[in-house]
This record gives C-alpha cells, structure tokens and sequence, in this order.
C-alpha cells in the first residue's frame, strides 16, 4: 500500500453532538417522565454515533495498481496530472470552478485535498476530487504509482 488514510470524523464533531444529545437529555428530562428522556436521549446518541461512524468511514488508497475513494475505484493507468490543493485552490475546484461531470469524494471538515486528472476516453468523470489530510503524500503516492 503506498497511500492509506481514513476520512474520519474530527473530535470537535464528537464534542458538539454530544453537547447537543446531552442539551436534548436537559430539555426532556424536565418535561417528561425520566425512563422516555433517557430512551430518548439514548437513541439519539446511538443515532449520533452510527451517522458519525459511517460519514467518517470513506478511505483513500493508493497501491500499485489502483486508487480508491470511497466506493469508487480506478486504476493507475488511467491517472493522469495529479495536483495536491491547498484550502483556496480546493475551495475554488469544488465550487466556482468545479466541473458538474467530476467524481467528487469531498468532507466538509477537510479543507485541502487532491485533483486527479483522467486519461480514461470512456470515462465521464474529466477528474476526480478527493478531500485529504495529506493532499501533498497522496499526490506523491499516485505520480509514485503511475510511473
């Protein structure tokens, strides 16, 4: 595996729903019975949990052959320019220049990421949009993956 990372969910995320979930709890357990406000509150926090979880779970890899992004998959032969962005440059690529056709594996949380151009004729996507933490090691991965 040349390139491995997981678009997990950041802490401060985890913090909030939690403040959320236990201000939920504050206001039901004032007005209605305690057994409904922590039934109620418990399935919120295990709703909270499995959305965080599964939105978080998308994982980009490199290998030899092969670049994942979420469920999506593409070989290397087909990878053309690859260009790592930094906050303003991926700000621009996902909205003003953004092109409506383009495989986007995008995370709000996530700031900078990578442009994959593809070489593929009978693919639609022209390239591919990838949120990352390390826009610059992915970069390096796939151009180290494509020679």
């Amino acid at each position: 595996m040349e390139f491995a990372e997981r678009l997990s969910v950041p802490l401060r995320w985890w913090v909030q729903g939690t403040m959320l979930v236990a201000t939920l709890w504050l206001a039901l357990v004032v007005a209605v019975p305690l057994a409904v406000a922590w039934t109620v509150t418990g399935v919120a926090l295990a709703l909270m949990v499995a959305l965080f979880v599964s939105y978080g779970a998308a994982r980009v890899t490199v290998d030899r052959d092969v670049l994942r992004a979420g469920a999506a998959h593409i070989s290397t032969d087909h990878v053309g320019a690859v260009t790592a962005l930094d906050a303003e440059a991926m700000r621009l690529q996902a909205g003003r220049d953004a092109d409506v056709r383009a495989f986007l594996l995008l995370r709000p949380y996530l700031k900078r990421g990578v442009r994959v151009d593809l070489t593929d004729p009978s693919d639609p996507a022209p390239y591919w949009l990838i949120s990352s933490r390390r826009p610059d090691e992915l970069a390096a991965a796939l151009t180290t993956a494509t020679r």
